[in-house]
């Protein structure tokens, strides 16, 4: 484990030299050299470059002996699921007027989107798009 803090870091341009630990101050800059990294994805079957992922990373124990550890530099990813995963309520249909979502429980649930009251608005073409839409939801979503 290396703790170098007179890497240059940032573009000398934009903010001007910087060490690593100016602009990391409240992080602890370690690089470990020829690391392994078993990584177990949900999303992805690889990982793909550039993406973040969010996850849990572990230092694999290999022993230790006189109060030192030993590592082969082993390490392993794991991929948790966002918070947003299995989003409650989750929309069935979305319109120009209206978006419907299923609730825990199975029933449905209209809600309006904001209306755009501007020159030109119609409240006979507002409610006739709104019962349209209501109309084509309810008719792929109940069954008769």
């Amino acid at each position: 484990m290396y703790n170098n803090k007179k890497i240059c870091v940032g573009s000398e341009v934009q903010y001007g030299p910087r060490t690593a630990g100016e602009s990391l101050q409240e992080w602890h800059t370690n690089t470990d050299l020829g690391c392994n990294v078993k990584t177990i994805l949900s999303s992805d079957c690889h990982l793909m470059p550039g993406k973040e992922y969010t996850g849990v990373l572990k230092l694999d124990f290999q022993g230790m002996d006189d109060d030192y550890y030993y590592r082969d530099s082993h390490y392993t990813f794991v991929e948790t699921l966002p918070a947003t995963a299995g989003k409650r309520n989750p929309h069935v249909f979305r319109g120009k007027y209206i978006t419907i979502t299923r609730r825990d429980d199975g029933s449905l649930r209209p809600n309006f989107k904001p209306i755009k009251m501007g020159a030109g608005f119609s409240i006979d073409s507002y409610a006739i798009g709104v019962c349209d839409e209501l109309r084509q939801a309810l008719h792929g979503l109940v069954e008769e």
